[in-house]
């Protein structure tokens, strides 16, 4: 009997891994097509990024935030700054995405505070992911996660999500898309009590809630300005997407978006240790500043934190890894769309870089999905491991109960042999897990 309370039964158990593979105790090799939770960005078992975290351990473990600076961290922020889609950008590192959600929406109040303003409703999107915390969990948008906990949710609302494979405005698709969704937010803020809305919060590209939707191309400078108009921030969750996964450093970069606050986490570190980052624009930073900030995490500010972060920072840009997801995100989606655009369960292949996603659908002339009892996303993933591939799901993405993707974020270090392989181990997995 095991006294891990797990996340799933009959698990193999992991005993190494290198680059884009994993082996298990039974000698058993799975290939690492979705980075995890698509969190692995330069591969496992980098011996450098190892040794600059042990090095960090010898000389300081831990040291509170309250209490010390550190070099280290310092360096970190240093490096990253000029990165990053803000301007004068301040980073505040958490132990992950949900901690660095909660954080932002912190930041966003306490912003508002110090200006005189008691702004305190935060406008998510439909369908949307942003971590299981319960202030990440009410401004996302996934009813399945959200219903057990919803006596506890209730201060955030929601607008609509820029999911084209099932467009709202078939009118005007797509060229007014992003009009319509600029109007659609600006009816959710107005429909507030005037001056109470802080903060609108959306990932740049959907991760796992949408499975890699890619927004029109006039989506986000006509929610920008909206955000801008009514005095609203505008929080950028780039958990899934930062650090090269669109093949750019961050999504935001794709469309010259510059938000008030920036969430990262998962490529940060990689998963070689727990750091989530919001990070503040100066001009948030400073007004902060003047009204203090009520909040702290124990592991926040965590100095070994800071030497992995900046470790895995100097292997992506060493090995050209952002380059790499570009192009190796073109030849995995070349290769599916050879393999499986065909597919009469096919719906939609879409996403940027190496996030990409594969929408399953019972019928796509109408593009209605499956039922859920069909469970065929569980299904796919499970077909693929049974091959030796491992694969994401989500599910709930048409309607917010049916619909079923497979979703493919490999390490950025995947060779050409490596993605072919993993277009042919998903399209048998696709094809046995919708063959009846």
């Amino acid at each position: 009997m095991s006294h891990v309370f797990h996340r799933g039964s009959g698990l193999p158990t992991v005993a190494r891994a290198s680059g884009c593979e994993l082996w298990d105790t039974e000698g058993r090799r799975y290939l690492d097509g979705a980075g995890g939770a698509i969190v692995v960005g330069i591969g496992h078992g980098d011996a450098s990024v190892a040794a600059a975290i042990a090095e960090q351990l010898g000389r300081v473990a831990y040291a509170h935030g309250t209490m010390f600076a550190s070099e280290q961290l310092e360096a970190y922020a240093d490096e990253l700054a000029p990165l990053l889609p803000l301007d004068d950008p301040r980073v505040y590192p958490v132990s992950g995405g949900s901690e660095a959600v909660e954080t932002a929406l912190k930041m966003a109040r306490a912003y508002h505070l110090a200006r005189g303003e008691d702004r305190w409703r935060v406008i998510g999107r439909q369908g949307s992911y942003h971590g299981n915390t319960r202030g990440a969990l009410d401004v996302g948008g996934r009813g399945p996660l959200r219903r057990p906990y919803l006596p506890w949710l209730g201060l955030a609302s929601h607008t609509l999500a820029a999911y084209e494979y099932r467009c709202p405005f078939p009118g005007t698709h797509p060229a007014g898309c992003g009009a319509r969704y600029a109007e659609a937010l600006e009816r959710e803020i107005l429909a507030s009590p005037p001056g109470t809305v802080a903060a609108f919060v959306a990932e740049p590209v959907a991760g796992a809630g949408l499975g890699a939707a890619v927004p029109p191309d006039d989506y986000w400078p006509a929610v920008t300005e909206v955000c801008r108009r009514h005095g609203v921030l505008l929080i950028a969750d780039e958990v899934m997407t930062g650090f090269g996964r669109t093949g750019r450093w961050f999504a935001c970069d794709h469309w010259a978006v510059r938000p008030d606050i920036l969430v990262l986490a998962k490529g940060a570190a990689s998963g070689y240790w727990p750091l989530g980052l919001a990070v503040a624009s100066g001009a948030v930073h400073d007004t902060i500043g003047s009204g203090g900030f009520t909040h702290g995490l124990t592991y926040s500010h965590h100095v070994v934190g800071a030497a992995a972060g900046r470790a895995v920072l100097r292997v992506l840009r060493e090995r050209h890894l952002v380059e790499a997801a570009e192009t190796q995100g073109k030849r995995l989606r070349a290769g599916l769309e050879a393999r499986l655009g065909g597919h009469p369960a096919t719906g939609d292949i879409r996403g940027l870089g190496l996030m990409l996603a594969v929408e399953l659908v019972a019928d796509r002339t109408t593009r209605a999905p499956f039922p859920r009892p069909r469970r065929v996303a569980e299904h796919a993933v499970a077909a693929a491991r049974d091959r030796g591939l491992l694969l994401y799901s989500s599910t709930g993405g048409a309607d917010g109960t049916d619909g079923d993707l497979v979703m493919l974020g490999p390490p950025l270090v995947v060779t050409d042999a490596e993605v072919d392989e993993m277009v042919e181990l998903t399209a048998q997995a696709v094809e046995a897990a919708t063959a009846s």
